[in-house]
């Protein structure tokens, strides 16, 4: 008989431990079971960005994703990779992907080093090349969490384990996996699904929302100043790519057109992580017709959603908040508390989410 970890237990199906498997008699192992959901190995493969990924894979990574939630609930331990060790280097400073990487990688049964900003010397006394290498020889994998696109992208280069974005300027993966995980968990499907994207929309989340939705089929709308569009190179990539997905990809100016019969409303902040103070003063001129408001929400559909990837300036509840106010006038700015705080809005899931979907990220690219 296998021991309860080495168990297989399904979703759908009755664990019943005093028998070898659940109650659908399944023989097959983990690993079987889940590289056969698409007949997907992404062993080794690097996690800089969505568009190096089809969307069968992508759909294989929200599958795996569900069943280790699943077990996760269950409290069913899933310690596959005992013994391993991953890097997290952190130049940008984060609650929620670093606690993700952090509890994932200790189901998982691995032990995680964090490298914040001033534990590194990547970049620095360090060439980017040199860090690469020098944490392969220690690490199974390494996460980066920092500037442009082209750092993880070259850590990649030169590691020769698996490297994980949690966010670059451009582009910010993980978020995605666990945005599509929280829709397709809320409305049953992904496809079809009009998700509409309010404020700055020039970065990583405007840039990898429109990716997510093109690879999977969503009709991506993202309402924003003209100044504020994104790389019109990356809007033609996407829509190259929603052509044959079933999606679309809209940019407009006007706030109201973006939130008619929109099944998902998303915002982020409008000031980007180390932007200075200065910055909120034209920001705000320009975005604040782009706040999510309880009026935005009566013109989606009925059954819509509110998300963001957070942190969310919707009170006065943190320091940066209050500063806003106190110069500005500005109560609540991307999103009002009411929206924020209302049965519609599935931030908290969605935040839960980034654990779940990191998870299966280094699982899937580790080998499970």
């Amino acid at each position: 008989m296998r021991s309860t970890e080495e168990m297989i237990y399904h979703k759908d199906c009755i664990v019943n431990p005093a028998v070898d498997c659940c109650s659908c008699n399944d023989q097959r192992t983990d690993t079987e079971r889940y590289r056969d959901m698409a007949k997907i190995d992404l062993k080794g493969r690097d996690f800089l960005k969505l568009l190096d990924f089809t969307e069968e894979e992508i759909l294989y990574l929200l599958d795996l994703a569900a069943d280790l939630k699943d077990k996760k609930k269950k409290g069913i331990p899933h310690r596959y990779f005992e013994g391993r060790n991953i890097a997290l280097i952190f130049e940008k400073t984060s609650t929620r992907t670093r606690c993700s990487f952090e509890v994932a990688g200790h189901d998982l049964g691995m032990g995680t080093t964090y490298l914040d900003p001033e534990g590194s010397q990547i970049g620095k006394k360090e060439s980017i090349a040199d860090t690469a290498r020098v944490l392969a020889g220690m690490f199974d994998g390494i996460e980066y969490r920092g500037y442009g696109q082209e750092i993880v992208e070259e850590l990649a280069k030169y590691a020769k384990v698996p490297v994980w974005n949690g966010l670059t300027n451009e582009f910010h993966p993980t978020q995605m996996l666990a945005d599509l995980l929280t829709i397709r968990e809320h409305f049953g499907r992904i496809k079809g699904l009009r998700l509409s994207y309010f404020g700055d929309a020039r970065y990583n989340t405007a840039d990898s929302l429109m990716v997510a939705g093109a690879k999977t089929g969503m009709h991506i709308v993202l309402a924003s100043d003209e100044h504020y569009f994104p790389d019109p190179a990356l809007v033609e990539t996407c829509r190259e790519i929603a052509a044959g997905t079933g999606g679309s990809i809209t940019l407009t100016t006007d706030p109201e057109e973006a939130a008619r019969d929109a099944h998902i409303l998303y915002t982020d902040v409008w000031v980007s992580m180390g932007e200075p103070m200065e910055a909120w003063a034209e920001r705000i001129g320009l975005m604040k017709k782009y706040q999510v408001n309880a009026s935005l929400m009566r013109l989606a559909d009925p059954d819509a959603i509110f998300m963001h990837c957070l942190p969310a300036f919707h009170d006065q509840g943190t320091g940066i908040g209050r500063q806003v106010y106190e110069k500005f006038g500005m109560a609540e700015l991307e999103v009002t508390d009411e929206v924020f705080e209302s049965s519609q809005s599935l931030v908290f899931e969605e935040a839960e989410n980034r654990m779940h979907t990191i998870k299966a990220v280094i699982a899937a690219t580790l080998g499970l």
